[in-house]
């Protein structure tokens, strides 16, 4: 990430806060990026002669000005950039609010400090991490995602923070299990015999096809540098010692999306449900060669619930992230739209759509993100490691061995289980002594006791008290390392300073802003009415037409859309699954509690929808059993958050289904155009679409192809019938006060400033250089 990035991101988070703060975003992007004012917060020398420009009795540097100027021409969106004087003009303006808040003492407040501090540790980050070798990782990684490795491993467990002999005791026995499978020993019984990973032992440890980022950094260097057929040298993770033995590499196949239908299986399944399982399945594949929608048949069949509202859909993902059959059958999808044939997983049986194929984007568009996910992923530690040997370089540690020995023989088992107190250390003078220094600043043993009890968590069983304490030592000492670092920013980056120095003015602005601009324009309705009145001509409303526009795919749909808008609300094409009772039952059976779910989330996704909820009794039951059924759904409905007026009640007593006399059906309806739009559209993609809204002369081709008046009109248009429906057309008007509203504050805000700038130039008198102006100029 470039500095220039990571401000923008921080000036985004910083001006989040209060939406109006937007105009300081433009200022400081339009050009006041390199500013380096003296001030308080950052150290920084007073600019030296040539001076272009005094404010008071402040002055303001040619250099500071001019690098102000080139970094908006360089940086700046060239839509937007200005002369170099109209940006003389912007800079001193920006000066003037930013002076006026450092008089006013805004930038001594508990409540600046405190924000600044913030901003200062996000900006920080980025100057704490070698972008040398972050680069590096990231070039690594792409160059790795062109293949898939196929591995088999075996794992020898030992605990990350195992006592030495364990250590040495679990390398050993992977070194002698990797000499019997060089000697010619079946690596996969070998796995079965002796490796400990319960997910792969059964079938010999093949791990299957995987790629970059599948794995932890070291698992994934041994699988892409060891020769196909060979065994690694033992390789160490958290879990312990890895024998890694490559079976083949294939050419990356990036990224695919599916959708699918799922019917679970469990895996004590006796044959006859198997095969009734296997028999739904192919049913399903059958009605869908015969045309019917997946999306349809996913909302009625799947037994995924975590995407059978989505349409089946699932996220794109790459090799190695599911099962070796699911991700065969995705792979094997080459043209979108297609669906494969049923096959099983241990999940159960699957359908797969494809929704689309991604290949791997070269470098230059995937840096970006290969470069947060190396951070992020177990390539962090390397760079934290990185990072601490070139800090250790700038800065010298000098360690108290025999105090250091003293602390480390604190460890017992209570820092094991993440109890540790440092309370436990009871001698004051050792508590007192440093243990080790940086530069020449002490650290002691009751800091790093306290950071030991903060930092302490349960460690795996078998790890070492003495090797516990160690490692935190060893992270304590990087982490204030790269505090000593943080603190000397200033003096060691002129570009993180005049970052820093950047976003000061930033916030500085916006607050002067808030209270001497934007909250004024806001709250000032005598101020606002008074500019409105003043200036009504300029509020002017065109003619316009209140109008709807229906594209349909042909006639058909074009009149199953019209039939279907006759009356509000529209019933959908869309019925959610039924809820069944058993003879005399009223209360919803815990059985159906998976379809009074389904019809929750439908409700909740969908917030202009309405449910009719119809409810029927059968023969033998009296016809107070289908209201009671009505209204256990209803208050099941309604507990969870579904308004009453959203359902409506549809009593059949025993004129219900005569197939399923005891269900309560439901039928989907909206009060939004787009939801019959998109109903339609299920059924037969991209069949309709329906714009509705007011609109003015040449905001819509279809409206200006033909004269204004309340009427309807359907046009061919290609291959689509083009139906337009105008219920009113309003006459040009001035606006009123509350259309105008928003341009008015607009307008009223700059009166404002302009007003507040004339002030300010009389507390601060602008004096300007015109010699060095014409010098840059020239």
């Amino acid at each position: 990430m470039s500095s220039l990035t990571l401000l923008t991101t921080i000036k985004a988070q910083l001006l989040s806060k209060n939406a109006r703060l937007l105009t300081a975003t433009v200022l400081l992007t339009a050009g006041f990026s390199g500013c380096k004012t003296a001030t308080t917060t950052v150290n920084q020398p007073t600019p030296t002669q040539p001076v272009i420009l005094t404010l008071g009795d402040r002055a303001f540097s040619t250099d500071d000005f001019f690098q102000s100027f080139t970094k908006n021409q360089t940086n700046g969106d060239s839509a937007q950039r200005t002369d170099i004087k109209e940006y003389f003009d912007l800079y001193t303006n920006m000066k003037l609010k930013v002076l006026a808040a450092e008089s006013g003492g805004r930038d001594t407040t508990e409540a600046f400090r405190e924000e600044m501090t913030t901003y200062r540790k996000q900006l920080a980050q980025n100057y704490l991490i070698d972008k040398s070798a972050v680069e590096v990782l990231a070039n690594e990684a792409h160059q790795r995602m062109q293949q898939d490795v196929s591995a088999s491993h075996i794992l020898i467990p030992v605990a990350e923070d195992a006592a030495p002999a364990d250590t040495l005791a679990a390398y050993e026995e992977a070194v002698a299990i990797r000499k019997r499978a060089l000697a010619g020993e079946d690596f996969a019984a070998l796995a079965k015999q002796f490796s400990k990973d319960a997910s792969s032992v059964s079938n010999g440890g093949n791990l299957g096809y995987f790629t970059a980022f599948a794995t932890v950094y070291p698992f994934e260097t041994a699988a892409y540098t060891t020769p196909i057929g060979s065994i690694s040298a033992p390789v160490r993770t958290r879990s312990g010692y890895h024998l890694i033995k490559v079976n083949d590499r294939r050419t990356g196949r990036g990224k695919v999306q599916v959708a699918h239908i799922l019917l679970r299986l469990s895996p004590s399944a006796d044959p006859a449900g198997q095969q009734a399982i296997k028999a739904r399945i192919d049913a399903i594949y059958d009605r869908l060669q015969k045309g019917e929608s997946f999306d349809m048949l996913v909302r009625e069949t799947s037994d995924d619930a975590t995407s059978r509202n989505n349409g089946g859909i699932l996220p794109m993902f790459e090799t190695g992230r599911n099962v070796p059959a699911f991700e065969e059958a995705a792979f094997a999808l080459t043209t979108p739209g297609s669906y494969s044939k049923p096959f099983q997983t241990n999940y159960g049986w699957h359908i797969l759509k494809l929704i689309a194929r991604k290949p791997i984007e070269p470098y230059l568009e995937l840096a970006p993100a290969l470069r947060q996910k190396v951070v992020t992923d177990t390539r962090g530690e390397v760079l934290r490691q990185a990072t601490d040997q070139r800090l250790r370089r700038d800065y010298p540690v000098t360690e108290n061995k025999p105090t250091l020995g003293a602390v480390l023989a604190k460890a017992d088992s209570s820092l094991v289980r993440g109890q540790w107190k440092a309370v436990s250390i009871t001698d004051a003078e050792l508590l007192n002594k440093p243990m080790f220094s940086i530069s020449t600043k002490p650290f002691t043993v009751s800091q790093f006791a306290q950071y030991v009890q903060q930092k302490q968590t349960p460690r795996q069983p078998g790890a070492s008290p003495a090797v516990v304490m160690q490692r935190l030592y060893n992270r304590y000492v990087g982490d204030q390392l790269i505090a000593y670092e943080e603190q000397n920013l200033d003096r060691k980056s002129p570009e993180f300073r005049a970052l820093l120095t950047e976003i000061r003015d930033g916030v500085l602005l916006s607050e002067m802003m808030e209270q001497n601009v934007w909250e004024r324009s806001m709250t000032d309705s005598t101020g606002q009415k008074q500019h409105y009145e003043a200036n009504k001509e300029r509020y002017k409303q065109p003619e316009r037409a209140v109008a709807m526009i229906i594209e349909a795919a042909n006639e058909d749909v074009l009149k199953l859309t019209n039939a279907t808008l006759k009356a509000s609300p529209y019933q959908l094409r869309r019925a959610g699954p039924a809820v069944t009772f058993g003879p005399n039952e009223t209360a919803i059976p815990a059985s159906q509690r998976e379809q009074m779910y389904q019809l929750l989330v439908t409700m909740v996704r969908n917030p202009d929808y309405l449910v009719e909820v119809s409810g029927a009794s059968a023969a033998g039951e009296a016809d107070s059993v289908s209201a009671g059924r009505i209204r256990s759904v209803v208050n099941s409905l309604t507990r969870s958050g579904v308004a009453l007026s959203r359902i409506m009640e549809k009593d059949n007593k025993s004129f219900g289904n005569a197939a399923n006399p005891r269900q309560v059906t439901f039928q989907y309806f909206s009060t939004n155009k787009q939801d019959v739009a998109k109903a339609i559209n299920a059924a037969k993609p991209n069949s309709v679409t329906i714009t509705e809204g007011i609109f003015a002369r040449g905001t819509n081709a279809y409206l200006d192809a033909f004269p204004w008046k309340t009427t309807t009109t359907t046009t061919p248009d290609g291959n689509k019938l083009v139906q337009i429906t105008i219920t009113r057309v309003d006459p040009p008007r001035l606006k009123t006060f509350n259309e105008a509203r928003g341009t008015v504050i607009n307008e009223y805000q700059a009166i404002l400033e302009k007003q507040w700038l004339a002030t300010l130039r009389q507390r601060y008198p602008v004096k300007v250089n015109e010699d060095e102006m014409r010098k840059l100029m020239k």
